[in-house]
């Protein structure tokens, strides 16, 4: 089986492909190609140099005394038939990243349930993984994999919009 080469998701059917590079979605396809931009224009030590600036300053969302990570946070919703549920990475400081886990267990708690029967399988599981974060979550001693990735999109975005956008065939 094909695995994303953004994401990490496993592809069973369809995706994208970059030459022998295969994608999920176009969504992840242009996340690949603005982490190339990135490779491409930017060097190892400049990257690096960014990465630990943004883990070791301020939080982006409450402006407060880092270190800065991403956080993810898990919701589901709910209707009868119909259920949703998403991961959403914060790049923010830990009080904040607990926060947006906090207020999406109780969001999932209150919205989560109503659906047969994904959402009562899912809603324990999202706030099972909110937990999970809150009492757990990325090391604050280094930068994790996920603020790296965060960090070369953010440098592919920057290096795009100064030559122009990326065309998707």
């Amino acid at each position: 089986m094909a695995v994303c080469a953004s994401c990490g998701t496993t592809i069973l059917f369809g995706g994208a492909r970059d030459g022998d590079t295969r994608y999920c979605n176009a969504r992840c396809q242009q996340r690949g190609r603005l982490a190339a931009a990135a490779t491409s224009a930017f060097t190892e030590q400049e990257l690096q140099t960014e990465l630990l600036n943004l883990h070791r300053g301020p939080c982006p969302l409450c402006h407060q005394a880092g270190p800065v990570d991403v956080h993810k946070r898990y919701r589901v919703w709910s209707a009868l038939v119909i259920t949703s549920y998403r991961t959403v990475p914060q790049v923010s400081c830990r009080r904040c990243g607990v926060k947006g886990q906090l207020g999406d267990s109780a969001f999932s708690l209150v919205c989560g349930w109503w659906g047969i029967p994904w959402g009562l399988a899912m809603t324990p599981v999202q706030i099972g993984r909110n937990l999970s974060g809150v009492f757990g979550g990325p090391d604050p001693t280094q930068p994790s994999p996920d603020l790296e990735r965060a960090v070369r999109l953010m440098l592919g975005a920057r290096a795009v919009r100064a030559k122009g956008p990326i065309v998707i065939p």
